[in-house]
C-alpha cells in the first residue's frame, strides 16, 4: 500500500506542474496587471512604471516568469503580487484555514446524509420514503449554489428581524469580536457563521452522491453472494454492513474525489455570498486584478487538494474491499 502512495504521488508531481505552468500562462496573458497605474489620471511617471515592471518580473518572458515563481514556492516565497503590500503566502495560509474547514464540513454533512438516504432507499424501494428522497435530489440538482445560498441568506435575515435576536449569521466567517471571546466562544462563533454556507454547500453535493449510493445499493443488493449470505444463515443486518454497504460505498468514494474540485468552484460561490475572507476573495480578487502570482498560488493549492483526495479515494478502495489489492 505505501509502495501505491509513493507511485500515485510521483505520478501525480508532472501533472501539477503542467497543470500549474498552463494556469500561470493563462492568467499572465489575460491582462496587464499594471493597466490601472498606466491609466491613471494624472499618468503615473515612466520611472514608477519601470520599476513596477521589474518588481513584477514582467520585463522576461512567460518561461522565466513561471520558473521563478515555481522556484520561490519550493522554497516558501509565492512571489511579488501586484499590490506591494499583500503577502500572498501569508493570506493563502489564512484564507485556505477559512475554505478548507467549510468545504470538509460540508462534504462530512453531505455524505452522512447521503449514505443514509442511499441506503435507506434502496433498502425500501418504491416506498414513500424513497419517492421522497428522490425528489428531493432532483429538486436540489436543478438548484444552483449561489441560488441555494441566496435563499437561506434571505430566510435567516427575515426569521433574524421577525425575532429581534441574531440566530443566524449571514456575514462573515467570524464576529467582529472574535478576537475578545474565550476558546470556547472562538468555537460557538465559528460553528455558528459555518452553519448556512454548510447547508448551502453540502445540499448540492448531497442531491447528486445520494442517487449514487442509492444506484449502487440497489446493485449490491441483487448480486449473487449477497443472496448467498442470506442463504447461509447470516442476519440481515450483518450482510447490509458487512458485506453490501461496504462494497456500495466504493463508487461512492469515487465520485467524492471527483467531486472535490466542483466543491471547491462551488465554495468561491457561496463565500462571496456570505461576503467570507477566504479562498474565494483571493481568488476573485486576484482575477480582477490580473495578479498572476496570487491566482496560480490559489490554483496551486486547489490541485494540490485534488490530488490528494484521488490518492485517499484510491487507498480507501483496498479497506472496503479486500478483494482489490494495490501490489
Amino acid at each position: 500500500m505505501f509502495a501505491y502512495v509513493v507511485r500515485r504521488l510521483a505520478a501525480a508531481i508532472p501533472v501539477l506542474l503542467v497543470a500549474s505552468f498552463l494556469a500561470y500562462a493563462l492568467v499572465a496573458l489575460s491582462g496587464d496587471p499594471l493597466e490601472p497605474l498606466k491609466l491613471r489620471n494624472p499618468p503615473a511617471p515612466p520611472r514608477t512604471i519601470e520599476l513596477e515592471t521589474q518588481r513584477l518580473g514582467l520585463d522576461h518572458n512567460i518561461f522565466v516568469r513561471y520558473w521563478d515563481w515555481l522556484w520561490g514556492v519550493l522554497h516558501g516565497d509565492f512571489g511579488q503580487s501586484v499590490q506591494s503590500n499583500y503577502n500572498i503566502g501569508a493570506n493563502l495560509g489564512r484564507s485556505a484555514t477559512v475554505t478548507l474547514r467549510l468545504v470538509l464540513v460540508a462534504m462530512l454533512l453531505a455524505l452522512v446524509l447521503a449514505i443514509l438516504t442511499g441506503v435507506l432507499s434502496a433498502v425500501r424501494q418504491y416506498s414513500r420514503f424513497d419517492y421522497a428522497t428522490t425528489f428531493a435530489g432532483f429538486v436540489f440538482l436543478a438548484m444552483p449554489s449561489f441560488w441555494i445560498a441566496i435563499v437561506l441568506k434571505d430566510l435567516a435575515v427575515r426569521y433574524n428581524r421577525a425575532s429581534g435576536t441574531t440566530v443566524f449569521y449571514t456575514i462573515g466567517e467570524t464576529s467582529q469580536n472574535y478576537e475578545s471571546l474565550s476558546a470556547a466562544g472562538k468555537f460557538a462563533d465559528v460553528a455558528g457563521h459555518l452553519v448556512l454556507p454548510t447547508i448551502a454547500l453540502a445540499l448540492i453535493s448531497y442531491a447528486a452522491w445520494s442517487r449514487y449510493q442509492r444506484a449502487a445499493m440497489l446493485e449490491v443488493l441483487n448480486s449473487d453472494y449477497v443472496r448467498l449470505a442470506r442463504a447461509k444463515g447470516l442476519t440481515w443486518r450483518k450482510v447490509l454492513v458487512k458485506h453490501v454497504l461496504r462494497t456500495a460505498l466504493i463508487p461512492l468514494v469515487t465520485v467524492t474525489a471527483l467531486d472535490i474540485a466542483a466543491i471547491l468552484g462551488g465554495a468561491v460561490i457561496t463565500e462571496t455570498v456570505f461576503n467570507w475572507n477566504g479562498l474565494g476573495r483571493m481568488l476573485l480578487n486576484g482575477v480582477a486584478r490580473a495578479d498572476t502570482n496570487a491566482v496560480a498560488a490559489w490554483l496551486l493549492l486547489a490541485g494540490l487538494v485534488v490530488i490528494a483526495f484521488n490518492v485517499i479515494a484510491d487507498s480507501l478502495y483496498a479497506v472496503l474491499d479486500p478483494r482489490i489489492r494495490h501490489e
